[in-house]
């Protein structure tokens, strides 16, 4: 009997690895990356970010300018 159990539960794990297997290859290439639409995402991050470093660089100088002015 723990011999049967023991096959049908390898058996088991045997096709669990078989389903993880076809499940990344195939979602890999899913999605907004193969519709190109994931170049957009990056162009938006990339354009939000650029503007915060702006706006804080900016703000610093300004700030720099009144701490200045009133010391």
């Amino acid at each position: 009997m723990k011999k049967y159990t023991l096959a049908i539960l390898l058996l088991l794990m045997n096709c669990f690895l078989f389903a993880q297997q076809t499940v990344t290859e195939d979602g890999a290439a899913t999605g907004m990356r193969s519709e190109g639409k994931i170049y957009v995402v990056v162009a938006v991050v990339v354009t939000i970010l650029a503007g915060l470093i702006l706006f804080l660089v900016r703000l610093d100088r300004k700030i720099s300018r009144l701490e200045q002015k009133k010391g």
